[in-house]
């Protein structure tokens, strides 16, 4: 019984990791090895890198506002909330396994973006998709992370609606 807590554990920690890594070490060599706004079209001009710096949230919301409620809002809130996220992750042992994956993709993630703000005041923005009516904004992987993570999150809450 204990080895498998031991294994629940590791894959939990190792899929929070493995999200947060992938995330950091793309950034990483965005800031290396594209310049700011320069465009790197991958599929004609539907896939863009494009390295951009986001001082607010999703979509660059809260950009403007003083630097203390931004450093609450978008730095120590979001902390505390994944903190007790994987918390709560690691102490309910009795979570389905889909949600316990979408729960670790969403934190992975945000965990990665929180990377970011506290040591360099910004995230690092570089994907773009342009396919006419679905063109989206600069993101990165880590929303990529919290967007997988709260898609597998809704399509759990729906199947077990379904179910009941």
């Amino acid at each position: 019984m204990k080895n498998r807590k031991n294994l629940r554990l590791f894959l939990i920690l190792l899929i929070v990791a493995l999200n947060t890594g992938c995330d950091q070490v793309s950034k990483i060599i965005v800031r290396e090895k594209i310049d700011y706004h320069e465009q790197i079209s991958i599929i004609k001009n539907h896939f863009i890198l494009t390295k951009v710096e986001n001082t607010g949230a999703f979509l660059s919301a809260g950009n403007d506002l003083p630097y203390a409620i931004r450093l609450i809002l978008l730095s120590i809130l979001p902390v505390i909330v994944l903190g007790f996220g994987l918390y709560y992750l690691i102490v309910k042992i009795n979570l389905p396994k889909i949600m316990q994956i979408g729960m670790c993709f969403l934190i992975g993630g945000g965990i990665g973006n929180i990377i970011d703000r506290l040591l360099y005041g910004s995230v690092t923005d570089f994907l773009h998709i342009d396919f006419g009516l679905f063109r989206t904004g600069i993101f990165n992987l880590a929303d990529v992370s919290i967007m997988v993570g709260i898609g597998i999150l809704i399509i759990n809450s729906i199947k077990q609606k379904v179910y009941v």
